[in-house]
């Protein structure tokens, strides 16, 4: 039991970091982020505060709506997340804007379709390792399996539809020009938004329960069936 507890916990921290990554690839390939982090990129063009920072705020909140309806998404993982990703988004863009600074066209699409991979495949992951998962993530997991609305792909697609618009919306408050929405709410953030669910749900079949060595199903992939 304790090295499947310790192979949670690795796994958990694995998922943060590769979703952080992942963002800061998104950012490079300018074509949109994935839904949570076009809301993000618009609260954070409304409200002049660091990125990191920010993150913190919001999913604070998030954590509160998990811990009223549903506690049991809230465990390790879930305050790696939140004290983690937007950290480590911030810097891992710095890093790559510094190592590229202009990338070209061929080079931004590569890197939305490994954005698009890798965000599936760490959320997958510390999903699976259920040791708590990130506070947006449970908003739809609480949907699906503690208020049975729908199936978590689903409802999925309904909540990154809606930080998209929101996104979108806040950009444009803060002064954001409509040419620009793209490079937060584009085709990649299109893709995600309908892919995403689906795609977190096969990569759980195919790759976290392989690496977490259980039979027993992840309650993403729970919510599907």
């Amino acid at each position: 039991m304790k090295s499947i507890r310790t192979r949670r916990i690795i796994m958990s921290v694995m998922g943060v970091l590769i979703g952080a990554v992942s963002v800061a690839i998104f950012k490079m390939a300018a074509f949109g982020v994935d839904p949570f982090q076009s809301f993000m990129s618009g609260i954070d063009r409304l409200i002049p505060i660091s990125f990191g920072t920010l993150y913190v705020i919001v999913n604070a909140v998030l954590l509160a709506f998990s811990l009223i309806f549903d506690r049991h998404y809230i465990g390790i993982a879930t305050f790696i997340n939140l004290f983690l990703l937007g950290y480590v988004t911030e810097y891992s863009y710095k890093f790559l804007s510094w190592l590229i600074p202009e990338p070209n066209f061929i080079l931004r699409i590569i890197f939305l379709i490994i954005g698009i991979v890798i965000i599936c495949i760490g959320s997958s992951i510390y999903i699976t390792a259920d040791l708590g998962v990130s506070t947006y993530d449970a908003v739809a997991l609480i949907m699906a399996n503690k208020w049975k609305i729908g199936k978590f792909k689903f409802i999925r697609v309904c909540t990154d539809l809606c930080c998209v618009v929101l996104g979108a919306a806040m950009f444009l408050i803060a002064g954001g020009e409509l040419k620009a929405i793209p490079s937060i709410a584009g085709i990649g953030t299109i893709i995600t938004a309908f892919f995403m669910g689906p795609l977190i749900e096969f990569f759980s079949e195919h790759i976290a329960k392989k690496m977490l060595g259980e039979e027993h199903p992840a309650k993403a992939s729970e919510s599907s069936e």
